[in-house]
């Protein structure tokens, strides 16, 4: 093991509070900056897949005095409203991403780490003659540290700071989630093919349930708001119909995101290291954004305590982030082009219908085993 090292953390979401819980328990001199305040909604599937639920448990990081759906079921059906059911053989549960990430932020703080919350982060340069980074934050204020470690989410003005490649191209995609109250079992987690999209439903804690979908800015724009887009499109897959019909609404109004991107990413760019969707963005229709940013950041967390020195920091972690979750990656766009279209999200269903080894085989690829 190296000397502590100071290290910030840009972003409180999953990866960046998990990053910042073990580093912090390790010994490390964590300071996290979200721009946000806890508790708040993130536009999520909030499906946390088995492959980290032991992971989370061992380290305490569960918020106790819950019960959590378990989700061992999976439904899909194409525009057309006809659908399959298939086991899920790993399985997860059901949670909020307003409980997970508030009590993330408590446990963190618990092991040592700093958290700044309703900041901005500006700038982040890399002093190469001081081997240090210098952060500028919103109101002047400046930081510096060993290290610093992006967990700013899918798109951040950190990510336009660095001229990411991935910025200068246009996301035609835009998410939008609700919590529900619906008479649905809660065993199983769900996806509604519509045109140019699909939808995404599971049960979380308290009898609620999220409902998140993926769709096109375009046909926003077309049909001038989110109300009418989903009578035009949603509503077009009998399944979405029902559901929206039946479901009580939670929220005043939806959460909604922009310029979702699902283009390569670099798990290190100028030296940050990048994890969750910073790293990488896997497709919804996936299920596993939520485990794949808490593996890397169990990843990153291991090699700051097994390499010293930058240059093998950055090498260990680029070398197993490509071995994790690379083809993950590469997989989910391919089979993201099964969805949101009348003759291809048939062809998918029947598929799933027709070949429980086809179904296990998307699952695999796009999941990695428990730790």
């Amino acid at each position: 093991m190296g000397k502590r090292k100071d290290i910030i953390v840009i972003g409180g979401g999953l990866a960046g509070l998990v990053s910042a819980y073990l580093l912090a328990k390790n010994g490390h001199f964590i300071h996290l900056i979200e721009k946000k305040t806890y508790p708040f909604h993130r536009v999520c599937g909030e499906y946390l897949s088995n492959e980290v639920v032991d992971f989370l448990n061992r380290e305490k990081l569960l918020p106790p005095d819950y019960e959590f759906p378990q989700i061992n079921q999976f439904e899909f059906s194409d525009i057309q409203g006809k659908s399959v059911q298939t086991p899920l053989d790993l399985g997860g549960i059901g949670i909020s991403r307003h409980l997970l990430d508030h009590y993330l932020a408590i446990r963190a703080q618990e092991a040592g780490a700093e958290i700044q919350t309703g900041s901005q982060v500006l700038e982040v340069n890399f002093l190469k003659d001081l081997n240090r980074f210098r952060v500028n934050l919103e109101g002047g204020k400046v930081l510096e540290s060993d290290y610093v470690i992006g967990a700013f989410g899918k798109r951040s003005r950190v990510d336009s700071f660095l001229n990411r490649s991935f910025t200068q191209k246009r996301s035609p995609f835009i998410g939008v989630k609700y919590h529900i109250q619906i008479d649905r079992p809660d065993d199983v987690v769900a996806l509604h093919n519509f045109p140019r999209g699909y939808c995404g439903m599971n049960a979380v804690e308290g009898g609620k349930f999220n409902l998140c979908y993926l769709g096109r800015r375009e046909d926003l724009r077309e049909f001038g708001s989110i109300p009418e887009m989903e009578q035009k499109l949603l509503w077009k897959n009998p399944k979405l119909k029902e559901i929206f019909k039946e479901a009580e609404f939670l929220f005043e109004k939806p959460e909604v995101i922009n310029e979702i991107s699902f283009e390569k990413k670099s798990p290190v760019e100028n030296h940050l290291l990048m994890v969750g969707d910073a790293a990488g963005l896997i497709t919804p229709l996936n299920g596993n954004g939520m485990a794949m940013a808490i593996r890397g950041a169990f990843l990153l967390a291991d090699i700051f305590e097994n390499y010293t020195g930058r240059n093998q920091i950055e090498s260990q972690y680029g070398k197993q982030w490509n071995l994790h979750f690379k083809n993950r990656l590469i997989f989910g766009r391919w089979i993201q082009k099964l969805f949101g279209a009348d003759t291809s999200s048939a062809f998918a269903r029947m598929l799933l219908a027709n070949s429980s080894w086809i179904s296990q085989q998307i699952i695999r690829n796009t999941h990695g085993k428990p730790f």
